[in-house]
């Protein structure tokens, strides 16, 4: 319940630089633990941390600006203890630590499931292979680390709940079953969950069906079948059976009709199909609920922004650089829902203009700059005089 009190207790009437980075740290610090030998303390290991993806700063260069901050192999030494199991256990209570100021338990919201890819230039050894994935070419490599993340798109929530590292030879539904057992320690409800085409498959369906979960995954335009249920000049309801292995499983497709009419100089109409169950919305309500969906690819742009600067190969390092990236764009969608909505009757609505999320990770910055002190100083090779 601790973090019921730290908002109310750090901001009121204003919000300072110091509160942003704090409650970044202190979700970290609370949660997590790092063996230290020495007068270094783990708060300043994680306050450089903070500052490194507020500044999308590397281990390296964050060394050269910030004076209180570990020197470099001091610091890569310490990180090299973090334990990944302890990451993949720990990640969702950390993303999660201001969620009760924003979920409120019994409610129903809509979720959606993506995966993300960082870049990876490096080396593919014993210790990371089974973390790399193959995909095509962005950035300029083929080789990525892939994350797949639970997000809540209801509009002035959108939260990242939890995300994993991608790992060969874990299946799609083992990750759907982790993000439920999440959803329900959360003591919240599914409206709806969306999921892109890449989880268009049997075993998804079969398991999501089994479980009762509500969900919405487009269509893949394969067969004469699927194309022909695919025409026509009305949104309408359709059933297809998908065979397979084992026994055949019977889908209901909601399809929706959108005329082009001229744009991108196309014309006439386009069919879009999506596999829903546990839902009895129209087709356009359908459409319009995955389409929501794209708040994601948002949440992971803004994440980037916050993404500190690693050539590692050590997976954990890199994971919980991932996790800090989501976890300060939450922190800010949390103070947003918290102190900027607007005092009014009918829904909440949120002024985003007046506390974007360049002005926060500026705050982060300065707020990890004031406790660790910014260098002030640097001494030249040679001198004028």
């Amino acid at each position: 319940m601790a973090n019921r009190r730290q908002f109310p207790r750090r901001i009121k009437n204003e919000i300072r630089a110091e509160d942003c980075s704090e409650i970044a740290v202190d979700a970290i610090n609370r949660n997590i633990t790092i063996p230290i030998n020495g007068p270094l303390s783990q708060k300043t290991i994680i306050r450089s941390l903070v500052g490194m993806s507020a500044n999308k700063l590397s281990v390296h260069s964050i060394n050269k600006v910030i004076e209180k901050v570990p020197c470099e192999t001091s610091f890569r030494y310490h990180l090299s203890k973090v334990n990944l199991d302890s990451l993949l256990e720990l990640q969702s209570k950390i993303l999660t630590y201001s969620k009760d100021k924003i979920l409120v338990p019994g409610k129903s919201y809509h979720f959606a499931i993506d995966f993300t890819n960082d870049p990876y230039y490096g080396e593919t050894i014993d210790a990371n292979k089974d973390y790399i994935v193959k995909s095509k070419m962005k950035d300029s490599t083929t080789t990525f680390y892939s994350y797949v993340s639970l997000y809540i798109t209801t509009k002035g929530q959108r939260l990242t709940l939890a995300v994993f590292p991608v790992k060969t030879g874990v299946s799609k539904v083992e990750y759907i079953r982790k993000f439920l057992d999440i959803i329900n320690d959360a003591k919240v409800n599914i409206t709806v969950l969306c999921l892109d085409r890449g989880f268009y498959s049997k075993e998804v369906f079969s398991f999501l069906q089994n479980e009762n979960v509500p969900h919405i995954v487009p269509v893949r335009k394969h067969g004469k079948e699927l194309k022909k249920i695919l025409r026509g000049n009305h949104s309408r309801y359709a059933q297809y059976t998908m065979m397979g292995t084992g026994e055949p499983l019977a889908l209901t497709l909601a399809i929706d009709v959108q005329y082009l009419q001229g744009r991108n100089k196309k014309f006439g109409n386009v069919n879009l199909g999506y596999v829903v169950y546990g839902i009895d919305w129209n087709p356009r309500r359908v459409y319009r609920a995955y389409k929501n969906r794209f708040a994601i690819e948002s949440s992971y742009r803004i994440r980037n922004i916050v993404r500190a600067k690693t050539s590692s190969r050590n997976v954990a390092i890199r994971y919980l650089l991932t996790i800090i990236s989501f976890l300060l764009k939450n922190i800010w969608v949390s103070i947003q829902w918290m102190f900027f909505s607007k005092v009014q009757r009918g829904p909440r609505t949120i002024n985003e203009d007046l506390f974007r999320f360049d002005f926060f990770r500026l705050f982060i910055w300065e707020g990890i700059r004031k406790k660790l002190k910014f260098v002030s100083f640097v001494s030249v090779l040679r001198s004028l005089g």
